[in-house]
């Protein structure tokens, strides 16, 4: 089910050399700027493929955060507080939806930011790939369904604990602007929910804790675009053509099993209101997924109205809606509202909650020798400063990704729902 997912590119970055600007190092400090040089290098090439296990990714995370982190906040207990490295050396990234363009700041908080992007990403690509297994089995949905909400977390941490270190204004519409990252956390919360309906439907659960489901997942999707819209930015919408797809799909599937609760509590009228509105939103959806696929953006470019999930679900609208007003003429004689049922739903089950996550402690490479070692012999450069000595920077390659295409064959089960 690969092309069911939209996916942003990685993040492109420079190579960081580790020489701290003004500050002189002897030997007990080179081992430092060589590991943290080796630990970066190491994470950078494991996240270019979507292939490799979560237990390296995580590992490879913690070691390189470790590192880092005596770079971002002072080891010695006797003088906490802000690292006196913090600035010492120039971070360049570009943004996943801003081309080969990079962004520069002397700020390790910056690199913090932009690295950890990089891994909830490298958690969102993981999961494609394994929804895009032809059969995935019940472990590898755990696991989609766990990368999900660990890249949520991910989001969700940047967000509220790091964006406010930032000491220079955010450029609109880059990866450290609050509201790109905004759409990320939701997207990921309602990709991760997608996989819980997936397996209720596929288990035949109750109508009404389907529709309510796909209602609050529609409502994240709706919410990550929202949080695009105000952008104004032709660089996300592609973006938000998919969004837009995934929020006409799961509205109108919430009609649709809205429809069925409310015809087996006999009120035919108001399931032929919701059946009746649930073939609006499929057909916006298939508008959606048509125009998602010719938009030209960054990112891979899935296929999500020729899935099976999409597909099946229009006959069963029609077929439902027949059934419907076949009763009604025969038995319930019911008016059709004028105004369609709210979907005033509020799952109480299978909602999906972004995982917590907490940065590795300080390395213990990091003694209080270590960093006294660092010697500052000049001041390091203000933002200002820096400005005005910055040469023009080239444009960064794009990373070369591992392809994580899946198969093409419609799923065996009934749903249509590969990760179930």
């Amino acid at each position: 089910m690969a092309h069911w997912f939209h996916r942003n590119p990685l993040k492109a970055t420079a190579t960081v050399s580790f020489d701290f600007k003004g500050i002189t190092a002897d030997g007990k400090t080179h081992g430092i700027c060589r590991k943290l040089k080796e630990t970066r290098g190491q994470l950078l090439l494991l996240l270019s493929d979507p292939n490799n296990s979560t237990e390296a990714v995580k590992q490879a995370t913690d070691n390189y955060g470790a590192l880092l982190h005596g770079v971002i906040v002072s080891p010695d207990q006797q003088n906490p507080g802000e690292s006196k490295l913090r600035y010492g050396l120039q971070f360049r990234w570009t943004n996943t939806l801003g081309g080969n363009k990079a962004l520069d700041r002397h700020d390790a908080v910056f690199e913090q930011v932009s690295m950890l992007m990089n891994v909830a990403l490298w958690y969102t690509k993981h999961a494609a790939k394994l929804a895009g297994d032809e059969e995935p089995s019940m472990e590898q949905a755990k696991e989609v369904h766990k990368c999900l909400r660990t890249a949520a977390g991910i989001y969700s941490y940047i967000k509220d604990s790091l964006l406010s270190s930032l000491t220079e204004e955010a450029p609109k519409g880059s990866d450290i602007d609050s509201r790109v990252l905004t759409a990320y956390l939701h997207q990921c919360t309602g990709e991760a929910q997608e996989v819980t309906i997936a397996r209720a439907i596929e288990l035949k659960h109750s109508t009404s804790i389907i529709s309510s489901l796909a209602y609050e997942t529609a409502r994240m999707f709706q919410a990550a675009d929202d949080s695009l819209a105000s952008l104004e930015d032709n660089a996300s919408l592609k973006w938000r053509k998919y969004l837009q797809f995934k929020i006409n799909i799961y509205t109108a599937y919430a009609y649709n099993y809205h429809g069925e609760t409310l015809l087996a509590q006999d009120k035919c009228g108001d399931a032929i209101g919701c059946l009746q509105e649930s073939q609006k939103y499929y057909a916006k959806a298939a508008e959606a997924g048509k125009e998602y696929a010719s938009v030209r953006g960054p990112g891979t470019t899935a296929r999500p109205h020729e899935h099976l999930f999409f597909r099946k679900l229009g006959p069963i609208i029609k077929r439902t809606l027949e059934k419907c007003v076949r009763e009604n003429g025969f038995i319930y004689h019911q008016k059709v509202p004028p105004v369609v049922p709210e979907l005033e739903l509020k799952a109480t089950y299978g909602l999906a909650a972004p995982e917590e996550f907490t940065p590795p402690q300080c390395s213990p490479e990091w003694t209080v020798e270590a960093y006294t070692a660092f010697n500052i012999t000049t001041k390091p450069l203000t933002a200002e400063e820096s400005k005005k000595e910055k040469k023009e920077e080239k444009d960064l390659p794009p990373v070369k990704e591992e392809d994580v295409s899946g198969s093409k064959k419609d799923p065996s089960n009934s749903s249509g729902c590969v990760v179930s």
